[in-house]
Order: structure tokens, then sequence, then C-alpha cells
């Protein structure tokens, strides 16, 4: 499967931001995807995943800085996941990675297989 995240851009602190992976190839529904991301001079973090499932998956996990304000979703009839992103804070300036694999519940990032370019989120104070 190849990953490609999109919808990173600058924003004020307190605003929102929704970021997508689109994925290609067969069996979407079958993964699990996360999102991580590493800020400069970090190293990469586990932000959310989503659980496999029919249609729009289930069991989302998140990091605890992030609940409460991002939420994860899939929508397996395009192929896609979001990460809405609300609240942002200078903080959460990353470039952020979305990542698929097989094990469910997996917040270790050598626990995904595929991988797809990042896109910047910067958050401004």
């Amino acid at each position: 499967v190849q990953l490609q995240a999109s919808g990173g851009g600058l924003v004020q602190a307190g605003g929102s931001l929704r970021l997508s992976c689109a994925a290609s190839g067969r069996a979407f529904s079958s993964y699990v995807i996360g999102w991580f991301r590493q800020a400069p001079g970090k190293e990469r973090e586990f932000v959310a995943l989503i659980n496999r499932g029919n249609c729009s998956g289930g069991n989302p996990s998140y990091a605890d800085f992030v609940k409460g304000r991002f939420a994860i979703s899939r929508d397996n009839t395009k192929n896609t996941v979001y990460l809405q992103m609300n609240s942002l804070k200078p903080e959460d300036t990353a470039v952020y990675y979305c990542a698929a694999g097989y094990r469910r519940d997996a917040m270790e990032d050598a626990a995904y297989d595929y991988w797809g370019h990042g896109t910047l989120v910067t958050v401004s104070s």
C-alpha cells in the first residue's frame, strides 16, 4: 500500500486543521492506520491510530497530549484516514506522518510496515 499525507499548513494557536492520509492499493480496510509526528530535534512520536474494520473502522487510540483535541476517522470507501486537529498549540508543530500496519492498537512506529511522506503542520503563537 502507498500512503500520501496532506492537509498540513500554517495555523494560529487555537485553530484547526484536518489532515488526510490517502492510500492506494488493495485491502485498505485490513490495515491499522496510525498518525505519528516528529518535531525538529525530537524523536518521532505516536499521535493516534484507528483499527481496521468495515466502513469506518473502530476503536481509535490517542496519545495523552492530543486527547480531547484530535479525532481520527476513516472512510474505507475512499481509502482515506483523517486526523481532525482542533485547539492547536505551538507544541503541535511537527511533520505528521501516516502509516499502515497489521497490529491492532500498535503505538510503536516499528509496528508499522508502510509509511507516507509527511505533511508539515506549523502552529504560530
